[in-house]
């Protein structure tokens, strides 16, 4: 999970550990990008807002690196029209969701990334 809100990123963890997934976190795209190459997460939540780097640039960097460029992102984002959506799938993301998000749908979109 990448956000630079820790309210986001406490709710986060707790949904997905509830949902019996471990998670890690960062709170800036450059602090997540890294984390991403050295813990090699099977799935990233990323916010598209950020310091540093923001959620499009890491997804860019994440598809253009060989070691992480098949890992599935799933960008989260109060960025919601659908030209937003549109550059957030054409920057590599896997799907993109809009906040506020319901949690069952974002936890359905999770499971079918990873299956």
């Amino acid at each position: 999970m990448v956000d630079d809100d820790p309210m986001i990123i406490r709710l986060m963890e707790r949904i997905l550990d509830d949902a019996g997934y471990r998670t890690v976190s960062a709170s800036d795209g450059q602090a997540g990008l890294q984390c991403v190459r050295d813990q090699h997460p099977a799935l990233v939540v990323l916010d598209v807002m950020m310091p540093k780097l923001d959620g499009l640039e890491v997804t860019r960097a994440l598809r253009a690196e060989a070691e992480t460029s098949a890992v599935p992102i799933i960008l989260l984002s109060a960025r919601a029209l659908p030209a937003d959506v549109a550059i957030g799938l054409d920057a590599g993301a896997n799907d993109y969701v809009v906040k506020p998000f319901d949690i069952t749908d974002l936890l359905e979109r999770i499971a079918r990334l990873l299956s």
